[in-house]
C-alpha cells in the first residue's frame, strides 16, 4: 500500500470501517504514529461514523435476507475443478464453501453498512440551542438554531434592506474570554446554513447576534457595524 496525500481520506475511512486487509491495516496504524494527516483523518473518519456504533441497535437478520443473497452467488454445482486445476476436487469443495461462506459474509456486511450510512447521513439532528434574535423595539427578527457540531441555521423572519457594499454577519459569544466570534455571513440577507467554525459546546442563555458590516465581513473579525438583531439561546428539551 502507497500512502499518497489525496488518497489518506479514503484509506481512513477504510480503516474505521474495517475494510482493510490484515497487512494493509497493520501498515496504517503504523503510519498513524507519525503522519500527522492520516491520524487527523482516521479521527474525522471515527467521529463521522460513531453514530453507526451508537444508534444502530442489532438485529437479526432475517431468511429472506440471506436467501436473497445466496440466490446472487454463482451456483457451485456449475464451478468445474479446472476452475482450480492446483487443488484436488475434494479439496475444491472445501474451498468453494469456504468462499461462498465468506461472500456472504461480506454481502450482508455491505448490506447492513449501506443502511446505517442511509440512515446516518439522512436522520434529522435536533439543535442544542435554540436562539431568538430581536431588534431594538423587541420585535422578533430571527431565529439561530445552533446544533453544535460546527454547523448552526438562521431563519430570518423579516426583511432586512442591507446596503450593496455591506452585509450581514452572524455572531455568537462562547465566553468573556473567548469573546464574539463569527459564525459567518448572510449572502444577499437570506436564511442559510452556516458551518466551518470550531467553537465549544453552546450553552444556556449563550448571546447571538446579528450585525450590519461591511462586505466581505468585519476586518477586525469583532463586530463593528450596528447590531440588527440579538438574542440569548435557551437548551432544547
Amino acid at each position: 500500500m502507497k500512502l499518497e496525500s489525496n488518497d489518506i481520506p479514503a484509506i481512513a475511512d477504510e480503516y474505521v470501517l474495517g475494510l482493510l486487509d490484515e497487512a494493509d491495516r497493520a501498515y496504517v496504524e503504523a503510519q498513524i504514529e507519525r503522519n500527522v494527516a492520516l491520524r487527523q483523518a482516521v479521527d474525522e473518519a471515527r467521529e463521522r461514523f460513531l453514530p453507526l456504533d451508537t444508534g444502530l441497535a442489532p438485529v437479526d437478520v432475517s431468511q429472506s435476507l440471506w436467501q436473497a443473497i445466496s440466490s446472487r452467488l454463482p451456483d457451485q454445482s456449475k464451478l468445474a475443478a479446472h476452475d482450480f486445476p492446483d487443488a484436488a476436487v475434494a479439496a475444491n469443495s472445501n474451498h468453494i464453501l469456504n468462499w461462498r461462506a465468506a461472500a456472504i459474509t461480506a454481502m450482508a456486511a455491505s448490506v447492513v453498512l449501506a443502511i446505517g450510512l442511509t440512515w446516518s447521513m439522512t436522520r434529522r439532528l435536533d439543535p442544542l440551542v435554540v436562539a431568538v434574535l430581536m431588534n431594538e423595539a423587541g420585535e422578533v427578527q430571527a431565529v439561530v438554531e445552533d446544533f453544535g457540531n460546527d454547523t448552526a441555521k438562521v431563519r430570518l423572519l423579516t426583511d432586512f434592506v442591507v446596503p450593496s457594499d455591506m452585509t450581514m454577519q452572524v455572531w455568537t459569544l462562547p465566553s468573556v474570554e473567548m469573546g464574539p466570534m463569527s459564525l459567518g455571513l448572510l449572502d444577499q440577507a437570506r436564511s442559510a446554513k452556516l458551518a466551518g467554525w470550531s467553537l465549544p459546546t453552546p450553552a444556556d442563555a449563550q448571546l447571538y447576534e446579528i450585525t450590519l458590516e461591511r462586505e466581505g465581513g468585519s476586518p477586525t473579525n469583532r463586530p463593528t457595524g450596528p447590531i440588527l438583531a440579538k438574542g440569548y439561546a435557551k437548551l432544547t428539551r
